[in-house]
């Protein structure tokens, strides 16, 4: 796994994009992290992304609803297309939707992670380094 590669943040919502901004840019200089953050708003357009960027990503997080490609779809379209099927890139959840049903469906598609959006400023922070933490000292996606 490419650990030092780009992460993909897929979010509509431009409230929720600006704190995970803020928190993403705070931890990463707060722990000498070097990847650059990719945010895409529009969830249609990242399958196009991904098959023409040059970098390896090292993860992708993505919000669950949103506007013309829901999280699960777009999970859903990544897991059968084979060029990026391949790539084994590590396809998290963060959202607010933490229902059974939704998490039974994240469990079908084998989704790495499944997060709650925090409330405060101080949880998307902690939340983000344990992420990152996590994924940099893992070996397999």
């Amino acid at each position: 796994m490419k650990t030092d590669g780009d992460i993909i943040l897929i979010e509509d919502d431009a409230d929720d994009r600006e704190i995970l901004i803020e928190a993403f840019d705070q931890v990463m200089t707060e722990n000498n992290y070097e990847n650059r953050l990719i945010v895409i708003e529009d969830s249609s357009v990242v399958i196009n992304y991904l098959k023409s960027t040059k970098t390896a990503p090292f993860l992708l997080l993505s919000d669950i609803n949103m506007p013309k490609v829901d999280g699960f779809a777009l999970k859903d379209m990544i897991s059968k297309d084979p060029d990026l099927r391949e790539r084994c890139v590590p396809y998290l959840f963060l959202t607010t939707s933490g229902t059974e049903d939704y998490i039974q469906k994240a469990t079908q598609r084998s989704i790495h992670g499944y997060f709650a959006k925090p409330v405060t400023f101080s949880g998307y922070k902690k939340l983000i380094a344990d992420i990152l933490s996590y994924w940099k000292l893992n070996k397999t996606p």
